[in-house]
């Protein structure tokens, strides 16, 4: 009789900020019947109970664990990889997770990036320079751990709206710099499957960056497909990107990144195509065996071609 080898044992990931506006998708695509085999224990760390947490736990077998934040450690035992999911108002709270890590089991870290790849920006943001400390510790502190950027460009339900050129309402939409430049735009619920699928893996398989894309489109391309899908016919103009750039950056001293991303968009610092910054989807959804990414056309089928038609910009 032939001696069969031991199953691996099956990893246990915990996310913390499971509910916030990526988080939850994150969190759903962890449990969800397709992913949540692929591991011993999902863990939602919270500070308080609440109804959505209880309701994963009781649908999905998922352990809900309740931090302390004065002990911050305790609530990593057992965990093999973790999902930091805060949004940009908890950086403190970030580093303060990452004190906590060095004596815990966690093999894989993903910190909360979850945006565009800003290591390839020429110009200083308080967001994403508290970003990059937060890396710049992390490495410190872990040197034994995997830690994995996930940059997505720009979240589909969110970004076709006035606040990056895109004026549905008005049908226009302005660029800054060339309207055919490419910008990649991944759905919300994309974001949380790719995670899921990168905390499943080995800690030697997981890259320590991935730039994922559910569709890559210029805004010339999305005022095409949107003018299709209901719109009708949408004026795109341009507008100077150097000095648009200039502006911007020398007026600084705002967390809000909308108009540092317009000119980004220009400069094709958003275009997760193989001609861009690259593009990983191959290795997390190969062939799209898992699911089918989500693109432009979707959101415009269902919003009519007029995503964001109803946003008061500048709001009052």
């Amino acid at each position: 009789m032939t001696e069969q080898s031991p199953q691996p044992r099956l990893p246990t990931v915990a996310i913390v900020g499971a509910t916030g506006h990526l988080g939850q998708h994150i969190t759903s695509a962890l449990v969800s019947p397709e992913t949540r085999p692929l591991f011993s224990q999902v863990i939602l760390l919270s500070r308080h109970p609440s109804w959505r947490l209880s309701s994963w736990q009781d649908s999905a077998d998922a352990t809900i664990r309740i931090y302390d934040e004065n002990n911050l450690a305790a609530s990593f035992t057992g965990v093999d990889v973790l999902i930091n999911a805060i949004g940009p108002s908890g950086h403190d709270f970030k580093d303060r997770l990452l004190r906590a890590l060095p004596d815990s089991s966690v093999k894989i870290y993903f910190p909360s990036e979850f945006g565009v790849d800003h290591y390839v920006h020429d110009f200083p943001h308080p967001e994403w320079d508290r970003k990059k400390a937060h890396f710049a510790l992390a490495q410190r502190l872990l040197p034994g751990v995997k830690i994995c950027r996930v940059y997505i460009g720009l979240f589909l339900e969110d970004s076709i709206g006035p606040w990056f050129g895109f004026d549905t309402k008005a049908g226009r939409y302005e660029s800054v710099g060339n309207a055919g430049t490419p910008v990649s735009f991944t759905a919300l619920a994309d974001v949380g499957r790719a995670v899921a699928r990168l905390a499943a893996l080995r800690a030697e398989e997981v890259p320590r960056e991935v730039h994922i894309a559910g569709d890559t489109v210029s805004m010339t391309g999305v005022a095409e497909v949107m003018g299709s899908a209901g719109a009708g016919e949408i004026e795109v103009t341009e507008v100077d990107l150097e000095a648009f750039k200039k502006r911007t950056v020398e007026e600084g001293g705002t967390e809000d990144p909308s108009q540092y991303l317009r000119f980004l968009m220009g400069e094709g610092k958003v275009d997760h195509s193989d001609g861009g910054i690259g593009c990983d989807n191959e290795l997390i959804n190969p062939g799209e065996r898992y699911w089918r990414w989500r693109t432009v056309g979707d959101l415009a089928r269902e919003t009519g071609g007029r995503p964001w038609a109803d946003a008061e910009w500048p709001p009052k």
